[in-house]
């Protein structure tokens, strides 16, 4: 899972230079798909419950899990790029929300509250500690910044299989869930939506935006719960 980690973060890390407008996100999709495979590994979601493609590649309103297609990214946009590699029979899952050149003031916190929503929830993962403190740190950081949590998807335990128990909500009273032990693999979703907490799908059966159409950011990362501090796997 280390080793998935690291794929996965240098990944991220590589794409961001790729962002621009007038960049096509399924060639950002053929970009991360030569990457995880000449590391060794193999895309965690290509073929997954039949999903097509390399990453998700969500674009403003849309939450997660929107399909690469020739959609032409535009100044102003913000997109989040969501991946996983399994290596050797172990996954590794991240993501990270970019703005596309100068983008809104609105935009530019909503990623600031994501990424610190990130931050704030991975502090929580510690042994004794229960899955929705995870998920509380999360739903305080949006409050505190005027948004709302994602509230129809979670992020979730992960290592053979790329979804596995327990799932980790974006919000929740603190106290409640599982009990986190030591050694335990999650990946923790900090996924934040502009207005409302709500989500549909669209026709394509896969992508979940944002019922009022306001622009949604997504950070998350791979860890491993210690005594301490977590052990964040999916750093670049």
């Amino acid at each position: 899972m280390r080793e998935a980690g690291k794929i996965v973060g240098n990944l991220l890390l590589e794409i961001q230079k790729l962002i621009k407008p007038g960049v096509k996100t399924i060639e950002l999709d053929k970009f991360a798909e030569e990457f995880i495979r000449k590391y060794g590994a193999v895309p965690s979601f290509k073929g997954y419950k039949g999903y097509p493609f390399t990453l998700c590649t969500c674009v403003n309103e849309s939450i997660v899990h929107e399909m690469p297609s020739t959609k032409v990214l535009r100044e102003g946009d913000i997109i989040g790029i969501d991946a996983g590699a399994c290596y050797k029979g172990y996954h590794a899952d991240a993501a990270k929300t970019f703005p596309v050149g100068e983008v809104s003031k609105l935009k530019k916190r909503l990623i600031q509250a994501a990424e610190e929503a990130l931050k704030n929830a991975i502090k929580m993962a510690k042994e004794g500690n229960r899955v929705l403190d995870i998920s509380h740190a999360i739903e305080l950081t949006a409050r505190k910044y005027g948004f709302s949590p994602a509230r129809d998807y979670t992020g979730h335990g992960i290592g053979r299989a790329l979804h596995e128990d327990p799932p980790v909500p974006t919000y929740g009273p603190p106290g409640k869930g599982p009990l986190l032990r030591k050694g335990m693999t999650l990946a923790i979703e900090a996924m934040i939506n502009a207005g409302k907490g709500e989500s549909k799908t669209l026709k394509d059966g896969w992508t979940a935006i944002t019922v009022d159409r306001k622009p949604s950011a997504l950070f998350e990362h791979t860890i491993v719960i210690r005594e301490d501090n977590p052990e964040i796997l999916t750093l670049p």
